[in-house]
């Protein structure tokens, strides 16, 4: 399971990355994080004058903390596993900033009240980039620091093929794949990824709507349409896309190192199991 914090609780959460990264660099202060975390917490809750608070049920502050949560794990376990030859302390803070900021671009101005940020789905990676590109000089990053984060975004898109993209350098490459991985773990692994898949529907639904996709066009035609779909998604689409674009990183998680007893991926396979007990519950009886 995902460790036992509270992911609606930014302060509970920010504890718990600032103490992976106190206790991978005990000679680096934990001030550059918390500020950035701080920051973050205060543009999602609408605490700023540019922002209204984010709207969103499922890409909200939750899957955004969750996704951290994987990702400060997974940078924990490759320097367990390859030494501090690679991510460096800045490397860990520029990472963990990269997935605070993945989901920024649903977020709204305040002079944009209409709908929720689900409208700007197919454009929010994009938005993602130009919000962290303008927020990240105001906290000191210089142009190869920024230009690292935005690759990593870059990444989450699910039609993003990462042997296509270009990176500054490994260490680049590795929190890219990093940062891709802790956006799909952090969702399928949620305990209550189950119960969310109706949200997660309506945000699609808004965002065709606002896009003026045909429903001929539309990736799901119905809620049951997306459940149904949901195991498969991860066994034929999300798994092979880890193993394969992202490099395996999710091992990383595994507990002990190269044990193949990883929490993540057990939670998963729970939830899936949930789901296919509801699907087979709802499915008309054979006659």
């Amino acid at each position: 399971m995902p460790p036992a914090i509270d992911f609606d609780d930014p302060s509970e959460v920010a504890d718990f990355i600032t103490a992976k990264f106190g206790a991978l660099y005990p000679s680096s202060g934990a001030a550059w994080l918390q500020g950035v975390f701080d920051d973050v917490g205060a543009m999602f809750a609408g605490r700023t004058p540019s922002y209204l608070p984010v709207d969103l049920k499922y890409h909200n502050l939750r899957h955004t903390h969750m996704a951290t949560a994987c990702m400060a794990l997974i940078l924990e376990g490759q320097r367990a596993a390859e030494g501090d030859a690679h991510v460096k302390s800045r490397d860990f803070e520029l990472a963990i900033a990269a997935v605070l900021l993945h989901d920024s671009g649903y977020l709204k101005l305040k002079s944009d009240p209409e709908g929720t940020g689900a409208k700007y789905t197919y454009c929010h990676i994009l938005r993602s980039c130009a919000f962290a590109a303008s927020y990240l000089p105001h906290v000191g990053a210089t142009d190869v620091e920024i230009e690292s984060v935005l690759s990593a975004i870059n990444c989450t898109g699910p039609n993003s093929e990462i042997g296509r993209l270009i990176f500054r350098d490994n260490v680049s490459r590795i929190v890219g794949c990093a940062l891709a991985t802790s956006d799909y773990l952090g969702q399928l692994a949620d305990p209550r990824y189950p119960d969310k898949l109706g949200e997660l529907y309506a945000e699609f639904c808004e965002s065709d709507e606002f896009a003026n996709v045909p429903a001929a066009r539309r990736a799901f035609k119905s809620e049951e349409d997306l459940v149904r779909r949901t195991p498969g998604f991860w066994r034929n689409f999300v798994k092979p896309k880890l193993d394969r674009d992202f490099q395996g990183v999710y091992r990383y998680l595994d507990a002990p190192a190269g044990s193949g007893h990883n929490d993540y991926m057990a939670a998963i396979e729970i939830n899936l199991a949930k789901i296919e007990r509801r699907i087979a519950g709802t499915a008309p009886s054979q006659k």
